[in-house]
Order: structure tokens, then sequence, then C-alpha cells
């Protein structure tokens, strides 16, 4: 608050207009294409909520899995279903009622839920690497460290920074002033797409949003390669190749999650600096906002033996 008085948003609120329509125009115009789009983004959808949901009724099932690292992807999973929620269903809404507009109000929740979960996942990940980093480094003071109510109090924490971060950008969404009707070129509602969009002057929500952005997504990122430079450094001066090869195993999972949701969230970002079209960055956001959700419970599963016979358990219990 004290940086928001130094730093006031410059907005005219006599000329504010919250009774705008807001238009989400998707990916593509051409009536042929868009019951392909739904069909395609309603089975990643389903493979999404079903490979995330089965993740977190193995690790809830399983007494062997009630251990720090799944309770944390657990979370993961809950953060990846809501994040695809938040987005998704709109868009295949308008898909199948061809209607491409939503609310003011709708706008804000979804800028609100982007930010939280998108937030809540990075925080997540830099958990994990700490997690990693006592598991490799300390093991034999790991289950004294990760006590759960040192859990406990790091996904708290989590969801704390998430609901701050989220709050902010809605502070400086909810600010913004529209003249007119906006025609957003994405298929949810962009904060930067709105910045450009607004008739009121945006060049401190522009610093602001790159500071926000510095803090939540480079901080976590500072301590996940942190985590990795004293992991690898201890990697290192184990002289068995077995114990080496066992000691890596464990974190490329997670690791390959890292480069996922990092890489393309720099693509996103990439794409909206070097291209001139609105589209090729909505086209960029699926891979991060429906692709990363959808893959990140195959990675953890497909490589853990743990996970892979707690589901089965849970799969022959069922049947």
């Amino acid at each position: 608050f004290f940086f928001f008085k130094m730093y006031p948003i410059c907005i005219e609120p006599q000329n504010r207009t919250h009774g705008s329509e807001f238009f989400l125009l998707g990916l593509s115009d051409d009536p042929e294409v868009k019951p392909l789009l739904f069909g395609l983004f309603l089975s990643m959808y389903l493979v999404t909520m079903l490979g995330n949901l089965l993740m977190i009724l193995a690790v809830i099932s399983d007494s062997h899995l009630h251990t720090p690292m799944y309770f944390f992807l657990s979370n993961l999973s809950l953060a990846d279903i809501s994040f695809s929620t938040t987005t998704v269903p709109k868009m295949l809404l308008n898909l199948q009622t061809h209607s491409k507009s939503i609310t003011y109000a709708g706008c804000l929740t979804q800028v609100t839920f982007i930010f939280l979960f998108g937030c809540l996942e990075s925080l997540l990940l830099a958990v994990l690497a700490y997690d990693r980093l006592l598991a490799i480094c300390q093991p034999l003071h790991y289950l004294v460290i990760m006590s759960p109510r040192l859990c406990a109090l790091l996904v708290l924490l989590t969801y704390f920074f998430s609901l701050l971060d989220s709050q902010l950008h809605y502070l400086m969404v909810s600010q913004l002033s529209f003249c007119a009707d906006v025609e957003i070129p994405h298929f949810f509602c962009d904060p930067s797409q709105l910045f450009k969009l607004a008739c009121s002057d945006t060049s401190t929500n522009d610093i602001l949003i790159y500071f926000i952005g510095a803090i939540f997504g480079g901080v976590p990122l500072s301590g996940i390669l942190f985590s990795y430079y004293r992991i690898v450094s201890s990697i290192l001066r184990i002289p068995s190749a077995g114990s080496k090869y066992k000691a890596f195993s464990t974190c490329g999972s997670h690791l390959s999650v890292v480069c996922l949701s990092y890489g393309t969230g720099l693509g996103v970002y990439l794409t909206s600096a070097v291209s001139s079209s609105p589209r090729k960055v909505a086209v960029a956001s699926v891979m991060y906002a429906v692709v990363t959700p959808m893959l990140n419970p195959f990675i953890y599963s497909l490589r853990n033996r743990d996970i892979k016979r707690a589901l089965w358990r849970m799969i022959r219990r069922i049947v």
C-alpha cells in the first residue's frame, strides 16, 4: 500500500467506464475451425482434470505417499486444475454458443484467478526444489526438518503470496477506464491486452506489472536455480555412479516440470515482445495455459514407481 501511495495509478475516475461490453475474440474467426477447436480443447481439459484428480486421489488414498514431496505435488495438481478451469470452460462456452462476450465482473474474476493460480504453481515449484535440496543434501535430517508443521506453513505461505499477487493485479485492472466496447484478441482476459485497450493512462501500470512480475516470478525462479546449484554440487561429490544416477533421477520429474512451466511462460513473453500480432500471442498462450497443466501429472506419474503403484492399487479397489 505504501508503494501504491508513492506511485499512484493515473486514472480519471469521472471517465471510468465499467459498463462497456467485453468480447474475447479467441483463436480463430473461421466457423469451420471452431468445432475442431472445441473438440480439441474439451479433450485436453478433460485429460487435465482426470490426470490431476488421479494424482490427488492417489496421494490421499495411499499411506506410502503421505510424505512432504507428494503433499506438495497434490497441491500443485490442485493449482493446475484451478488454473485450467479459470480459462478453458469460458473459451469452450464461447466456441459452442458462437458468443464472444464476457462481463466486466467476469473479466476481473479471470484476471484475479489467473494470477492466483499461476503464481501458486510457480511458488510450489520453488518449494518442491527446496524439498529436493533437503532430501539430497541432508537426507538424515530430512524428515526432522520437513515436519508436517513446516510443510503446512510453506503451503500456507504460497497461498498467501499468490493471493497478494492476484489482488495487486486486480487493483491495477479495476482502475482502468474503457471508452468503448473492448475486443480482446485472446481467449481470456489478458491484463497486457487490457492495458493496451484502455483509454486511461497506463504508464504507471506498465511499470508496476513488470515490478510485481519480477518479484513474484523472479524470486521463485532464483530459489529454484540456487537449489539446483546446491543439488548438482552435492551430487558431483558422490563417488558412486549408481548413487549419482539415483540422486539425479529423484529430481528429473521436477526439473522437467520447471523447464516446461518457465519455458512456455518465457515463450509467451518473447512472442508478445517480438510479434506484432495479438493472435500469435494468444496461440502461444495455449501452451502455458492449457498444455502445461495437462502434462504435469503425466510427467510426475510416468517416471515415478510409487505413484504408479498407488494408482494401480486404487484402480483395483474401485474395480
